[in-house]
């Protein structure tokens, strides 16, 4: 009766291990190409504040650390992205930020994934 205990122990303690290696207590990402592991990865290893995570239908999906400053610095980094682009931010209305670009209007959408990451929606038809 020991041995299945220690046994059981022992399996449990693994998945727990492998959960915790494989970031699986991240919630979803909006895309199906791409674990919550491989797009932390992709933004530690970069040296841009923004990464692109991947594309699905008509949006690009992007990825940026939130500081301790909160959504409002995030959003500040966010402005900075788009206006490289010769976008000029309008307003901001709840998680959207407006731009405009030769009479193109352009609405970018932000989503806390965590505490730590917020994920930025941006149309695949935006001209960057």
């Amino acid at each position: 009766m020991k041995k299945v205990g220690v046994v059981l122990l022992i399996l449990i303690v693994g998945v727990i291990t492998l959960g915790f290696v494989n970031k699986w207590y991240y919630p979803a990402l909006p895309l199906d190409a791409l674990t919550s592991k491989e797009a932390l990865q992709k933004l530690k290893t970069s040296n841009q504040k923004i990464v692109e995570i991947g594309t699905n239908s008509n949006v690009t999906w992007y990825m940026t650390k939130n500081p301790e400053k909160g959504m409002l610095a995030a959003d500040e980094t966010i402005k900075q992205f788009i206006s490289r682009n010769g976008w000029e931010f309008n307003e901001k209305n709840g998680s959207g930020l407006f731009f405009e670009k030769n009479g193109e209007r352009l609405i970018v959408s932000t989503e806390m994934w965590t505490s730590r990451y917020v994920l930025i929606k941006v149309p695949s038809n935006a001209t960057f």
